[in-house]
């Protein structure tokens, strides 16, 4: 077994396409819209899905906001370098709401940086 991927709902799928591809360094893996359901599915990821797990973004065509709720925690990406990481996401257009440093209580480098829908994206350093 293994995950194939995690879904997320988006507003604005070309703007979310955007963030997670130019922003955050992911590919556009496949999109397909479903006419009859009303919606279009985009999966992203840094790697074929046959070999990683995607992020699927889904976007219904007739809902224009969606509360994230208090259950939804993170994604969580290893990068090399969390500071690196987000003076190039910075530079990119990305909204930094954490900036790279320790964790709480911990030594772990981290940072927070936020999707065009609100979602949370934790960045964390790679272990040595």
């Amino acid at each position: 077994m293994r995950i194939l991927h995690t879904m997320i709902r988006v507003t604005d799928l070309e703007k979310s396409i955007k963030f997670y591809t130019d922003v955050l360094g992911m590919q556009l893996l496949r999109k397909k819209d479903y006419p009859d359901g009303k919606f279009t599915l985009a999966f992203v990821g840094y790697n074929d899905e046959t070999k990683d797990a995607a992020i699927e973004l889904t976007h219904n065509w007739d809902t224009n906001n969606y509360e994230i709720g208090n259950a939804f925690g993170h994604i969580a990406i290893e990068v090399d370098d969390v500071y690196q990481a987000c003076a190039e996401m910075k530079k990119s257009g990305g909204k930094i709401i954490r900036d790279a440093g320790p964790m709480n209580a911990g030594t772990t480098i981290i940072a927070f940086i936020e999707d065009p829908d609100g979602y949370q994206i934790e960045l964390i350093g790679k272990k040595s």
